[in-house]
């Protein structure tokens, strides 16, 4: 749960948001407004992370759900909000976002995977370079 209030990735979720807002004025889609774009960056900061570690540490048990959270956030929340909202750009655009939502909740995962603060990312990087370098390896890795 620490991890959803670390100071960078709550940032690094405004920065998100932000471009999403300023892309739902710049770019004349049906289907992209402030509100969904609120909705769907939440639930990629929730769940991204935690679906790409399900990936990545094979934990089989957790894929059923961690298929549901990552189709949700990408497709189920999207129809979810225009079936009430506005039920015509399902139709001309759900094909199309699936495959943009899925390019970014994949990023957001990859953003948000380290476990741990800016100070401890950079020590890690730095701990790499330098076992790349012939010095020893860390006793510990948070990724």
């Amino acid at each position: 749960m620490s991890e959803y209030i670390r100071p960078w990735k709550l940032i690094t979720l405004a920065l998100g948001i932000a471009l999403l807002i300023l892309g739902s004025f710049h770019f004349e889609t049906p289907d992209w407004d402030i509100p969904i774009s609120l909705i769907m960056a939440i639930l990629a900061y929730i769940s991204a992370p935690w679906s790409l570690r399900v990936i990545l540490e094979r934990k089989w048990r957790f894929w059923p759900a961690m298929l549901v959270a990552t189709w949700f956030t990408i497709d189920g929340s999207y129809w979810l909000y225009w079936h009430f909202r506005n039920p015509s750009a399902l139709g001309v655009m759900r094909k199309a976002n699936f495959f943009a939502s899925l390019s970014l909740y994949g990023i957001c995962g990859i953003v948000w995977l380290y476990q741990g603060s800016v100070r401890q990312f950079s020590s890690a990087i730095c701990t790499c370079l330098c076992y790349r370098k012939g010095k020893p390896k860390p006793a510990s890795n948070r990724f």
